[in-house]
């Protein structure tokens, strides 16, 4: 008896096909002003596209741009467990601020908390371990109804953004970063002309906010987000690396 055919994997066809489309995409409207590029991508992903925000530091930009383009747009916030009560009072005063109709709270998994990490400090021995199974497994539950999502990322940021293109492939989705190409002064200007919330936390010296026990206050002259995982060679959770594409073809989701 012949053996029955398996089905062909495909999955590299389709994430080239999506890497093209992203340089596509970067190519023609990269350049645009940002709420243009949100706009624009609105429409071209309509009802396939969400946000993700930390409702951080400057997370009041992005959500403006995009309550100005559609409230109802899906946002996506990763609720950890470990953040500033700041944050969570900030991203509910933000929503009222601007109408958002659509705030997707996406939490860890309790079975594999109480597996991995089930005294709650795991962050003290595995900042990457707690990060996977605080962050990078819930962003790739909360972003895989869609086919693509903006973030606020910018190059400023920190030396591993220097090169953030506006549009760029994860597996078989492309995330958007319309900030991009922005500076610290561009932030500023848009925050004072729209007269915008400022987290409280910023006043702190707090310059790129994540869950309170890996967040310190930033130095004078250092990077905005230099004081995450302060002490550890550590500078991104992992949403925005590898270990996302990962989850996101993981036959478990």
């Amino acid at each position: 008896m012949l053996a029955k055919p398996r089905p062909l994997d495909r999955t590299g066809e389709v994430e080239t096909g999506v890497a093209a489309e992203a340089a596509g995409l970067d190519a023609l409207l990269g350049h645009l002003k940002p709420i243009e590029i949100i706009e624009r991508s609105a429409h071209e992903f309509r009802g396939a596209v969400a946000a993700v925000s930390s409702f951080g530091a400057d997370s009041a930009v992005l959500l403006h741009m995009i309550s100005e383009i559609d409230r109802a747009l899906p946002v996506i916030f990763l609720d950890t467990g470990k953040h500033f009560e700041e944050t969570l009072g900030y991203r509910d005063a933000l929503v009222a601020d601007f109408g958002l109709t659509d705030i997707r709270v996406i939490k860890p998994e309790e079975t594999a908390l109480q597996r991995v990490d089930p005294t709650g400090r795991l962050h003290e021995t595995d900042t990457d371990s707690c990060c996977n199974v605080r962050k990078v497994e819930p962003l790739a539950r909360g972003v895989e109804p869609f086919r693509a999502w903006f973030t606020g990322r910018k190059r400023f940021q920190a030396s591993t953004r220097t090169a953030l293109p506006v549009f760029e492939a994860v597996g078989s989705r492309i995330r958007i970063n319309p900030l991009a190409h922005w500076t610290t002064s561009d932030q500023a200007d848009y925050m004072r002309a729209h007269a915008l919330r400022e987290n409280p936390l910023v006043a702190y010296g707090y310059l790129s906010i994540g869950c309170f026990p890996c967040t310190q206050p930033v130095q004078p002259g250092d990077d905005a987000r230099s004081g995450r995982w302060a002490g550890h060679a550590k500078t991104e959770c992992g949403i925005h690396l590898s270990g996302l594409e990962k989850s996101l073809t993981d036959a478990s989701l």
